[in-house]
């Protein structure tokens, strides 16, 4: 059983040769991330973790256990929190180099997050070879949402 197109009818080898390659993933550094972005491929170590909510149950197989931290991560360029959730918690050692694929940025009181949700993927990879720059901490800028109003003129 295959596809037919223009009256030739494909296997789905023949389909499967046909398919577009996956593309590479293009790495972004921390200083280029901006509010309201996603799509971001990043490498960042683990500065340090701090868990902030865990609810229900260890020991109930049954109940769904929610535990969210705040990880400070960062590159040779600057430092973001990345909001780690559930699964996620586990992966985030302090010194431990991780990659991020399609992670997002989340406002949070003003301020920029690093999130990663279930499109996404969060991965140990080898330990970099960068040194974090500790002095440009994006999450400690404060944006403020400010509206346009465009008036149109009729003349």
């Amino acid at each position: 059983m295959g596809l037919e197109i223009d009256g030739q009818e494909l296997s789905t080898a023949a389909m499967a040769e046909a398919k577009p390659g996956l593309r590479k993933p293009v790495f972004t550094k921390v200083a280029q991330l901006r509010p309201g972005t996603s799509g971001h491929t990043l490498t960042v170590k683990v500065v340090n973790t701090k868990m902030v909510l865990q609810k229900g149950r260890a020991d109930d197989r049954q109940a769904r256990q929610t535990r969210i931290a705040e990880c400070l991560v960062g590159d040779e360029t600057g430092l973001i929190i990345f909001t780690a959730r559930n699964d996620q918690v586990d992966l985030m050692q302090e010194g431990s180099t991780i990659t991020l694929r399609n992670a997002k940025i989340d406002m949070f009181k003003g301020s920029m997050r690093l999130a990663v949700d279930k499109w996404g993927r969060v991965e140990v990879a080898e330990p970099a070879s960068f040194t974090v720059k500790e002095d440009n901490n994006l999450s400690l800028v404060e944006y403020e949402l400010v509206q346009v109003f465009e008036q149109f003129l009729i003349t």
